[in-house]
């Protein structure tokens, strides 16, 4: 109760869970992206599987600290540079998410598995999907818990930050993919920025830390302009609809003017 009753600690619930929510944008797109190669019964299903998987390691994460704060101890060096587990795992994880953007960006190109996926088929199967979720989700959330664990010192507020973020991000998440299916060219913009985050997870591994901002105001900024240029095309398709309609009216008036 002394916990509740504290305002410092609603403080740190509110930061903590407005970070966790941003750190989380790339781990929903990812997700986002990824489900769209299921058939249309199961995409629910994977990202609400996805999504619980990342709030359950984090809550693994944060309840195993001692073990968390050891990752960050060097075990090799290299050329005069030390390497620790977590930068290892960074660095996977960096790895891989440039290899999964960049093969989904040469499909979008060459149109490779498009009918199956407008038609609602699938090109991968339930567990490919999950298994890659799983491994994207183990680099998300130690970003994460190591986020939470610099700003919080109790485990119960990390916690129901997490839960709270992962619930946002499951509510959101459903819009969102839907969102990315039907704009080509906000997709291609969301492997743009997995591009970015997976090069920030590789520079992160070798200590050269990018600010998380910089790439979240290019993505902000971006989608912004893409955003104006999508209400743009909806104002122009209206603009040619009315005008197909009023030469249709027209030409039925001048058919009925001929007729008597």
């Amino acid at each position: 109760m002394e916990l509740l009753t504290n305002p410092e600690t609603w403080v740190a619930l509110l930061t903590l869970t407005v970070l966790e929510i941003v750190l989380g944008i790339d781990n929903v797109i990812f997700i986002s992206i990824l489900v769209q190669r299921l058939p249309l019964a199961d995409r629910d299903r994977a990202r609400i599987i996805g999504l619980g998987l990342a709030m359950g390691m984090r809550i693994l994460l944060l309840l195993t600290i001692s073990w968390i704060a050891g990752l960050t101890q060097p075990v090799f060096t290299i050329a005069g540079h030390p390497f620790s587990w977590r930068d290892l795992i960074l660095i996977g994880g960096g790895l891989f998410l440039l290899w999964k953007a960049t093969t989904e960006i040469h499909e979008a190109l060459e149109g490779e598995g498009e009918h199956a996926v407008e038609s609602g088929g699938a090109t991968a199967s339930f567990g490919s999907v999950l298994v890659q979720i799983v491994l994207l989700d183990i680099v998300f959330s130690l970003d994460s818990v190591l986020t939470a664990v610099g700003l919080v010192d109790e485990v119960a507020i990390m916690i129901a930050a997490v839960v709270i973020a992962v619930g946002v991000m499951l509510i959101a998440s459903g819009p969102l993919a839907k969102f990315v299916h039907a704009h080509p060219t906000v997709k291609m913009l969301a492997l743009a920025f997995l591009l970015l985050v997976g090069v920030a997870l590789i520079a992160d591994g070798f200590d050269l830390h990018i600010p998380r901002a910089y790439l979240y105001f290019a993505m902000a900024f971006s989608g912004g302009v893409e955003g104006l240029n999508i209400l743009s095309k909806r104002r122009e398709q209206k603009r040619v609809r009315r005008r197909e309609e009023e030469e249709t009216r027209d030409e039925d008036r001048d058919d009925a003017g001929r007729e008597l």
